[in-house]
């Protein structure tokens, strides 16, 4: 008998929270919301707080509903309801990963993870969602990887290859031009003290949006690293947007950070024009 998600999240050790059942449906004739996954827990990270700050942000300026899968689980290898249930995101437009589980490297797991993503469901990465299931040493990864072995599956799908951080400390966001939608009109700005995650290999077909670059003589950081990006994955050339952004509970609730993933979400589902607002119907409120 196939088990439902409902079921498996029902089991799960995980929590899950949803939004209000009282919700108010939309008119009849109305652009239905986009159902948004939102998968936060593990290491490192004040996932309790920023699961809600995400969830409020995102729902006040784009006409979506964010469900929530989330673990207080602090380890390496949380235990998320997404795992080994590749069918975790049947019924959603797109699926946020912003956990951070650093030692799940099984590769069968890995897989399950991915299976969504190849069958074509769009996603967003946020920060620690780079430095997850990495299946092999993670702490050797200075030299690339090769691509069509396991410890590619995760980077693969990114579009870019990361391995450290630096020390936390103000990051200077540069854009590049104003002609992606993700991006247009946006201006640089620096953040708080932040992670600034490494570049080992960024895949030819991804498409950079912003650099970030600390101050020098951070070992880690190494500088003018590609911080916002898109990528096409798979076969169905599903799409991808990312940022290693998003460590501190006040970038996370930064309005150019929210802003910026919310862009990046609409443009993953592709309900984003050209100049960088959301398509009729999937703006704050439905306009």
């Amino acid at each position: 008998m196939k088990t439902t998600l409902a079921t498996l999240l029902a089991l799960s050790l995980t929590t899950i929270s949803y939004p209000s059942l009282t919700q108010t449906a939309p008119p009849t004739g109305a652009i239905k919301p986009l159902k948004v996954l939102l998968i936060t827990g593990g290491c490192c990270h004040d996932y309790k707080k920023q699961k809600d700050i995400l969830k409020e942000g995102l729902e006040k300026r784009a006409n979506l509903i964010v469900d929530q899968v989330h673990t207080d689980d602090g380890s390496t290898k949380p235990p998320l309801a997404i795992l080994n249930h590749p069918d975790y995101a049947k019924g959603y437009n797109v699926v946020i990963h912003d956990e951070c589980g650093a030692d799940i490297s099984d590769p069968a797991t890995v897989e399950g993870v991915l299976k969504p993503h190849r069958d074509g469901i769009p996603a967003v990465n946020l920060h620690c969602a780079m430095h997850s299931y990495r299946i092999g040493d993670p702490n050797t990864p200075v030299d690339p990887i090769q691509p069509g072995t396991p410890h590619s599956l995760w980077f693969e799908y990114l579009g870019l290859q990361s391995a450290h951080h630096g020390a936390q400390k103000p990051i200077a966001i540069s854009f590049f031009g104003t002609t992606n939608p993700i991006t247009k009109g946006m201006e640089n700005w620096t953040t708080i003290g932040e992670e600034l995650y490494n570049n080992v290999t960024v895949w030819p077909d991804t498409t950079p949006l912003a650099l970030g670059r600390q101050d020098a003589g951070d070992k880690r950081g190494e500088n003018n690293n590609v911080v916002v990006w898109t990528h096409l994955y798979g076969p169905k050339k599903t799409r991808v947007f990312s940022t290693t952004i998003g460590h501190n509970n006040e970038t996370v609730s930064d309005d150019r950070y929210l802003s910026l993933v919310t862009r990046g979400l609409l443009w993953a589902c592709d309900k984003l024009n050209d100049d960088g607002t959301p398509k009729t119907g999937y703006g704050p409120g439905g306009k």
